[in-house]
């Protein structure tokens, strides 16, 4: 899924895990990262848990599948800080031509922000 993904290697994004629907995924704190009030951008944790999602169903797919988001919510719960970020994602009901699945990001072991979306399978 990382495999020839420009923006996942710009963010520095790594997929640690990914079978059976499930992934957890990382990206290194980089000041880069942040935005003019010196927190690291909200686009980053939306961007981390959309890709860890659509790894997670794209472990399930079948070999001339795939999928492409359909819509995201993302909850931000509080700052990420000076951390690296990780995301646990997962499938949480797979249909023929649409699946559900959710995310939680983690700073420094803290839940950060919870992620659900949809995803076309095509």
């Amino acid at each position: 899924m990382i495999n020839n993904h420009p923006f996942a290697e710009l963010l520095g994004l790594k997929i640690l895990t990914n079978s059976n629907g499930k992934t957890t995924s990382l990206i290194p704190f980089k000041k880069t990262l942040l935005n003019p009030n010196n927190v690291l951008h909200g686009g980053v944790v939306h961007s981390l848990a959309d890709t860890c999602m659509g790894a997670a169903l794209a472990s399930s797919l079948e070999q001339n599948e795939r999928c492409a988001t359909i819509e995201i919510k993302v909850m931000y719960l509080k700052p990420a800080g000076s951390y690296d970020l990780t995301s646990k994602s997962k499938i949480i009901r797979k249909g023929k031509k649409v699946a559900w699945l959710e995310s939680e990001v983690f700073s420094n072991d803290e839940l950060i922000a919870k992620a659900t979306a949809s995803f076309a399978i095509y």
